[in-house]
């Protein structure tokens, strides 16, 4: 016979696979024949745009492209700076395995390195690296059992246990546009240099919709007509909804952002203007936090009980920890006597990840590329390195967090001292999600099958043995945990000991007519 039960759902989004791949991206490009021949290049800078993600059996198919700009000393009588702008497209497969149509993809791109060679004066070879993690999950309703309907005599072991259930997931498409200033006394010839970058995130969550809010931060080196380097920085309000039904102010809000396309055009000279457009995917993925009191075994001592048995992974302890550091640092660059800071690409790298009880530790450093030039506009580069080390502290069980880490550069400056010493001035935001995978027991289909059989005994002596409980000796012997514990003066149901003796009283069922 069928027991009746309770049930409630609870959605689990389950983390299948995750892998991470460095991808090489070349090509080679022509000069054209409106721009001088090429003696060197100076340096190369690369927005990656993803503009398509697809989950098959197996693996993940990835689309997309580089814009790149390329800054270089032309071979004419001048020896100006000039600049050239082509986009690298990609396509590229990650074998992941038990992946499947159907379940969510989140990419986290990195540009790790982007460089231009001269082939020939007219010819150029380009050779990118692009860091892809790839974390592929998998959303399941469950219903779990939390109560027994007209359970007589029958025992319950029930756990309280605290995790997050999917609400929801949902995205959309934003285009962030506008029309970016320059100085007006500046004519502009062309672009030698940008970066995007997201940051300034923030959620607002009402009426089944999620208000997500960030800035595109563009920062563009560019060439005006009368052979003059311009530097500018802007931001971009990047702002959309997500419909999410049953969103509530209370739950977790994970959002994520991917760059998939970019277009920077200026306008014309005399409006001392770029126009800019970008199109960027926004993802987003809600969890209510939910305490639950599991049923995680049970027996009848008068009736033979059956039921299936399963476990389950589940995520609890879901938390985001946004906080700021700075780095004031010196560094050492030789030959920069007489030489000027054009522009500084801070990139920050996590090298070690260290967990404790009470703690994670992130080791890691700032690499640092210099553009900088002298009174004759002759340009080059320069590489330097400051570690740094980050604590999240006052965490418990640390080492079984699964963290996820981002960093953002906020703020930087840059001093040139006598000697080759620059004074380095940076603050990074540091962007921690963490939770943990918690795994956990789900009973279904109980039903009765006959009457338990009856032991010949009123009372009996059991001596504890090592992984021992109350619960497991009362349900061998068809007794009740209340009982030994009052038969033995047991105070703490929780604390046995191996070598024990305790006296294990017969259960006996009271009739229901009985019961007062």
């Amino acid at each position: 016979m069928v027991v009746d039960t309770i049930k409630e759902n609870l959605c689990v989004n389950k983390l299948i696979a995750t892998k991470k791949e460095v991808f090489l991206v070349e090509g080679d490009m022509i000069v054209p024949d409106s721009k001088p021949d090429i003696l060197n290049t100076i340096c190369t800078s690369g927005v990656v745009c993803i503009y398509k993600k697809e989950v098959l059996e197996d693996k993940v198919k990835i689309d997309g492209n580089i814009n790149t700009y390329i800054m270089y000393m032309a071979d004419d009588s001048q020896d100006r700076v000039r600049g050239i702008t082509t986009t690298l497209d990609f396509s590229e497969n990650m074998q992941i395995t038990n992946c499947k149509e159907g379940m969510s993809c989140k990419l986290e791109t990195k540009l790790k390195s982007i460089e231009a060679k001269v082939i020939n004066g007219r010819k150029i070879g380009i050779k990118a690296a692009i860091e892809v993690e790839v974390k592929i999950y998998s959303n399941e309703e469950i219903e779990i059992i939390n109560d027994i309907q007209n359970a007589e005599g029958i025992q319950i072991l029930k756990e309280d246990l605290k995790v997050n259930s999917l609400v929801g997931m949902g995205d959309t498409k934003i285009y962030a546009k506008d029309t970016i200033s320059i100085e007006n006394t500046d004519n502009l010839a062309e672009i030698l240099k940008a970066n995007l970058c997201i940051c300034d995130k923030d959620i607002k969550i009402s009426y089944n919709k999620i208000l997500t809010k960030a800035e595109a931060e563009i920062k563009l080196m560019y060439l005006t007509e009368d052979n003059r380097i311009g530097m500018m920085t802007t931001k971009i309000p990047v702002v959309g909804f997500v419909d999410i039904q049953n969103v509530t102010e209370e739950n977790i809000c994970d959002v994520d952002y991917e760059i998939r396309n970019m277009v920077l055009k200026p306008n014309a000279v005399e409006e001392h203007s770029i126009y800019v457009e970008i199109e960027i995917g926004v993802m987003a993925t809600v969890y209510e936090e939910k305490r639950i009191n599991l049923i995680q075994d049970l027996y009848s001592p008068t009736e033979n009980l059956e039921f299936n048995k399963k476990r389950i992974t589940t995520i609890t302890d879901k938390r985001s920890i946004r906080e700021t550091k700075q780095i004031r640092e010196k560094v050492v660059l030789e030959g920069v006597e007489n030489k000027s800071i054009v522009d500084v690409d801070v990139m920050p790298i996590i090298k070690n990840e260290n967990k404790s009880s009470r703690q994670i530790t992130y080791e890691g450093e700032l690499e640092l590329r210099f553009i900088l030039s002298n009174n004759d506009l002759q340009m080059d580069t320069r590489i330097a390195k400051i570690p740094f080390d980050y604590n999240i502290e006052n965490i418990e069980d640390g080492e079984n967090m699964n963290t996820n880490m981002t960093m953002e550069v906020m703020n930087q400056d840059f001093i040139i001292q006598d000697g080759g010493v620059v004074t380095s001035n940076i603050d990074m935001a540091m962007n921690s999600d963490a939770y943990r995978s918690s795994n956990i027991n789900i009973i279904d289909e109980i039903q009765t099958n006959g009457e338990r059989e009856e032991e010949d005994y009123s009372i009996l002596m059991y001596i504890v043995k090592k992984d021992d409980t109350l619960w497991k000796i009362a349900k061998r012997f068809g007794s009740t945990v209340e009982d030994i514990a009052r038969t033995n003066g047991i105070e703490d149901e929780n604390k046995i000991e191996p070598g024990q003796k305790l006296y294990i009283p017969h259960y006996t069922k009271i009739p229901a007519a009985n019961y007062v």
